[in-house]
């Protein structure tokens, strides 16, 4: 149980990491993106970004907390605890906060989740207080190291995709957003349900991969 004890630890102290540099280089950051100081969007989404940074501890938790789940062949657990939806319109529209209600809807879900998740992870498994000795990062690298390569890349190509549409304008960026948001929902509901499949009923890789051509 040394490995699904360090695991959340790697991933909170990765997310405390994330959440450290989008705050402090936030300004820097968009601007690298391609929204100059005069851009109509630099303000909100400054805003948007250091408060999204938050919830970058919770983001990763739960996503450590998934594969853990996922190795236990337990893909039901992490589908029922659903991010709390009904916050957007209540934050955004009744009390008025706007971009920054959606932001602050977004990171009290992602603690919620990793809550609930947490809690249901200490019902499955007793977990350790993790030693020097279980803190084997390079174990850790060697077995997500394809995953990670994965992720990097993806995360490359849609921030590319966006850092091109920011340099449009504020029309352009808004029409991305939202293919890129249905674009996102379709793709990890498909992922998520092969996930799933490929655990319960022990298909293997080459059924996987041929499922996605």
């Amino acid at each position: 149980m040394a490995s699904a004890s360090t695991a959340p630890l790697y991933g909170t102290c990765l997310g405390l990491f994330q959440a450290a540099t989008l705050t402090l280089a936030a300004k820097p950051l968009l601007h690298l993106m391609g929204v100059k100081c005069d851009s109509p969007m630099l303000t909100p989404a400054e805003k948007y970004l250091r408060l999204r940074s938050l919830g970058s501890p919770a983001v990763l938790l739960s996503l450590v907390m998934q594969g853990i789940f996922r190795g236990f062949k337990d893909t039901t657990t992490p589908l029922y605890v659903i991010a709390n939806i009904a916050m957007d319109p209540i934050l955004i529209f009744t009390c008025n906060l706007g971009i920054s209600g959606a932001a602050i809807s977004h990171v009290m879900a992602q603690y919620m989740m990793a809550l609930v998740l947490f809690s249901q992870l200490m019902k499955k498994v007793h977990l350790l207080h993790p030693s020097i000795k279980d803190l084997q990062f390079l174990r850790f690298f060697k077995n997500g190291g394809l995953l990670l390569a994965r992720v990097v890349a993806v995360t490359f190509c849609v921030t590319l995709a966006a850092s091109l549409a920011a340099r449009l304008g504020s029309t352009q960026m808004a029409a991305f957003q939202t293919c890129l948001q249905v674009w996102l929902t379709s793709s990890l509901i498909a992922d998520g349900l092969a996930v799933a499949i490929q655990v319960k009923h022990h298909f293997n890789s080459s059924i996987f991969i041929f499922s996605y051509l």
